[in-house]
């Protein structure tokens, strides 16, 4: 049969248990088999005589069969095969003379004894590769690697015409020197599973290749290759497989194989591109990685797979970038509302807000959409901006929405921009009193200042900005009627609409009917947006808020519902390194917003032991005084009670000690009496392999509980948020916190993102250790936004010099949010940082590597730039443009714009 890429696993391989063990790991066509690469690749095999054998030291001979017997093992059931050789030919060219061996095997199996018997017959010839050890006085190899060699003369040396078949044995090398350099070369090690061994992956692929090139046979069956997984070794050496070891590949590499292969499998890469880096042509990979002759070609070979994913990925990105300005696009020239609202400003914008609003107002006026990402540090004024390219959608006579992930947020969100357009008319009107009182980018402050400039405006104005989900779209201020008159309507009353899950019917289908009508207007919603009954005739611009927390298929969704396509702003909070950006949101234009406001001050951040006593009371008591002061505090726990297994992977049981803080004999009791509630039903803390089991995780419900208790809060309310809490109960909750009433919130990491509370001063942070350090960044940048002096305390339970209080460390010594993102993804890995779907993990990238590979990414990048920018459809390449093509119907959670 005709053998391609696409052709299934299943179709050419007998062993159907193999065929299920590779599916598994995702190898299910001939291409999926060839991108399943080696996580490294084992040294080569040194070359002694027996007689040089040293114990535990890996090595390889030839010899010849003298015996062979086959013991049924009575007691233990199964059967041993034993096996005496000597290796007196080959310790005769390495100058020593010759000397016996046992080779030993066990297996439950009778059909695979008897097909190894077959191969271990008196007087056949063998190439050996196994740790020696010694019994009963004896050298002895347990379970090696075998390759039997065809008797008598065979071609010349460095020839290959396939696996040599005489009587039913095929023998697996042609002469001893071949098979001595296959077994003795560099072997490939791949990730395996309790299924199937890194050795039987490694035949199966290279049995692939040598089908893909015409020479090979149907892949074995289970009597030729699988050695039973039930298997055991008298000896403590390895188990491994004895099966058919692949043909050797030196001799094959100047005819068939690499021929046969190099028309299988065409070069994806340009023939320039490739030459001017020195790549190998893509067969020529696939036989390095998989059948390394050294381990230098093994390297050269995934530098060539690399370079391939880099320039495939970028290109798709690249072409991705250039297919949306084909598209049209509705142009927003009217900055006269933009430009006022930034003049109405309490506080002068930075110098890179400016930049970017200006960079926005230069995208949106053009007719084909705007694809930005802006990135910025928690409270850098990202909505400032945002709200600024809103009001130039609005004020060009288009609609703009904005989407955030909670519905605490979207309110939050809609009162701030209420506010913000009542500033607006209070500059005008010449009323701003408390102007120079406010400080930067403070949505409580920006509130304050409209309902203060709308003293004498109509009282349902101010209930618009106190109470935005009962009055949508209304606005305050004063109506001064001859000044409204001169003013352009698309620049005047623009409507804030509201749009959320939780809202009433009634509210809904108004503000449904507002987004409807194709009016100028600024929608703020939830995931509502993203339903079928969500209409906006007149949409010119989306922004996305905190874009990691929506699927690409919903902001997809918004790009289509009209013929034109929005503009689109995607804004993060998440650090994002420079590398990782280019990487993963390539078709985008990004902008980083890192210069803080003026009047903020740096959070110090302080990591305490949680069994230093002395240092938690310290805290306790400094927390106090914050709150005696007016300030507020956040208390934060990765579980919402002890029965939450929301994290599987720690023991939810045990006693959970916080520490003795202070000299309180109260609290000191409490710890007690938890410990000896738990100890009874908390299981060993050694797990069965004798390592001990991480601490269980503090809940909310337990540090309330706790620190209710302490002589430190005596008379201070608690409160608590989370997951689990409906809408009105966490409106509520942040109510009464904003005021004071609860001065402690008590929470899970549900006040990462939305929650904007000035007065918050402290945040506690418990088995910080657990987090990782862009969330740590996150949870931390929710106080200090007020202007005042702010801490932040990160309680671990971290051995000392340990990973865990190594990223505490990072966070500690810094607060540059770019920095932190680095170490986070050098730290976990893209996978955990990212999110699989913009990892590799399902994104079709095997080998390229965010870190690392900075210079690979962006050498791919320009010289992509360079080949669309002369053939923009790629039609002079159509191997790339169909790489490509796979890519990006594979991936659309990679494109994430696309």
């Amino acid at each position: 049969m005709s053998i391609t890429l696409n052709t299934t696993m299943s179709s050419i391989m007998t062993n159907k248990r193999r065929v299920g063990a590779l599916k598994s790991l995702g190898v299910v066509t001939v291409g999926d088999a060839l991108t399943y690469y080696p996580f490294r690749v084992a040294d080569p095999v040194p070359l002694r005589a027996l007689r040089e054998a040293r114990i535990g030291e890996r090595m390889a001979f030839s010899a010849s069969v003298r015996g062979m017997r086959v013991v049924p093992m009575n007691v233990r059931r199964g059967y041993r095969l034993e096996a005496v050789v000597d290796d007196g030919d080959f310790a005769v060219s390495r100058h020593i003379a010759g000397a016996a061996a046992r080779l030993v095997f066990f297996s439950y199996k009778k059909q695979y004894v008897d097909w190894l018997s077959m191969r271990l017959r008196s007087g056949a010839i063998v190439v050996i590769a196994g740790e020696p050890s010694e019994f009963n006085g004896q050298l002895q190899f347990t379970h090696p690697e075998i390759m039997t060699v065809a008797p008598g003369s065979g071609p010349a040396d460095g020839e290959y015409s396939g696996v040599v078949q005489m009587s039913a044995l095929k023998y697996d090398a042609d002469t001893v020197e071949a098979g001595l350099r296959r077994i003795s070369r560099p072997r490939p090690v791949y990730h395996a599973s309790s299924r199937i061994s890194s050795e039987h992956i490694h035949e199966s692929i290279v049995q692939c290749i040598e089908l893909l090139a015409g020479t090979g046979q149907d892949l074995p069956g289970d009597a030729a290759t699988e050695a039973p997984q039930t298997m055991k070794p008298m000896e403590d050496g390895g188990i491994s497989g004895a099966g058919t070891a692949p043909a050797d590949a030196e001799s094959r590499s100047g005819n068939a194989v690499a021929v046969g292969l190099a028309r299988a499998i065409p070069d994806v890469l340009p023939e320039s591109v490739r030459e001017s880096n020195h790549l190998l042509h893509r067969a020529e990979a696939f036989l390095a990685i998989h059948d390394p002759l050294n381990t230098a070609d093994f390297k050269r070979a995934i530098g060539t797979m690399r370079y391939e994913e880099a320039f495939v990925s970028q290109t798709a990105l690249l072409q991705s970038r250039s297919n949306v300005r084909k598209d049209a696009a509705l142009p927003c020239a009217g900055v006269a509302l933009r430009d006022r609202f930034i003049e109405s400003l309490p506080f002068p914008l930075t110098g890179g807000q400016r930049e970017i609003i200006d960079d926005i107002g230069v995208d949106m006026a053009r007719e084909y959409p705007m694809q930005r990402l802006l990135q910025g540090e928690v409270g850098s004024g990202k909505t400032v901006v945002a709200v600024a390219a809103m009001l130039q959608a609005a004020g060009s006579g288009h609609q703009a929405v904005l989407v955030a992930p909670t519905q605490v947020l979207a309110e939050q969100h809609h009162a701030t921009i209420s506010a913000m357009l009542c500033a607006i008319d209070s500059v005008e009107t010449g009323d701003d009193p408390s102007r120079d009182a406010l400080s930067p980018n403070d949505p409580a402050d920006l509130i304050k200042a409209a309902e203060s400039a709308a003293d004498d405006g109509d009282a349902k104005g101010r209930a618009a900005v106190k109470h935005p989900v009962k009055h949508s779209g209304a606005r305050s201020g004063k109506q001064d009627g001859a000044a409204h008159a001169q003013s352009d309507a698309n620049t005047r009353h623009v409507p804030v609409i509201l749009l959320a899950g939780g809202m009433k019917l009634a509210a809904r289908r108004r503000a449904l009917a507002l987004a409807a009508s194709g009016d100028p207007c600024i929608i703020v919603a939830t995931h509502a947006a993203f339903s079928k009954t969500f209409q906006a005739p007149n949409l010119a611009l989306v922004v996305i808020d905190e874009q990691h927390r929506f699927g690409v298929e919903q902001r997809e969704s918004l790009r289509t519902k009209n013929d034109v396509v929005p503009h689109l702003l995607v804004m993060t909070a998440t650090p994002i390194p420079r590398t990782a950006a280019m990487t993963w949101f390539g078709d985008l234009d990004i902008s980083w917003l890192t210069e803080l406001p003026g009047g903020r001050k740096p959070i110090r951040t302080f990591v305490v032991p949680e069994n230093d006593g002395r240092m938690m009371g310290s805290m306790f008591a400094h927390i106090r005084g914050r709150i005696d002061a007016g300030e507020r505090a956040y208390v934060v726990c990765p579980r919402i009670d002890a029965d939450d297994e929301s994290d599987g992977d720690d023991d939810t049981s045990g006693a959970s000690q916080i520490g003795v803080y202070d000299d309180s004999d109260a609290y000191r009791r409490e710890s007690a009496a938890a410990a000896a509630n738990t100890a009874a039903s908390a299981p060993s803390q050694e797990d069965g392999d004798g390592a001990p089991s991480r601490p269980p995780l503090h809940s909310v419900a337990e540090i309330e509980r706790r620190l209710s208790s302490l002589p430190q809060f005596r008379g201070v309310r608690f409160a608590t948020l989370t997951g689990r809490d409906d809408d009105a109960t966490k409106q509520q909750v942040m109510a009464d916190f904003a005021d004071g009433a609860t001065p402690v919130l008590v929470a899970t990491t549900v006040i990462e993102v939305g929650v904007d509370v000035p007065q918050a001063s402290c945040i506690v942070i418990f088995d910080a250790d657990r987090y990782g350090l862009s969330q740590l960044h996150q949870l931390r940048g929710r106080v200090g936004r007020g202007g005042t002096d702010s801490w932040a305390f990160l309680i671990s339970r971290a051995e000392d010099g340990g990973p865990a209080q190594q990223r505490l460390q990072v966070i500690q010594g810094t607060l540059d949010g770019a920095q932190i993102a680095q170490a986070d993804l050098e730290f976990r890995g893209a996978g955990d940082v990212l999110g699989d779907a913009q990892s590799g993990g399902k994104s079709g990238l095997k080998l390229l590597r965010v870190v690392k590979d900075v210079k690979i990414i962006a050498d791919a990048r320009e010289r992509a730039g360079r080949l669309l920018a002369d053939d923009p459809d790629l039609s002079g390449e159509v191997e790339l443009a169909g790489a490509v093509l796979d890519f990006t119907r594979g991936n659309e959670t990679f494109l994430t714009s696309s």
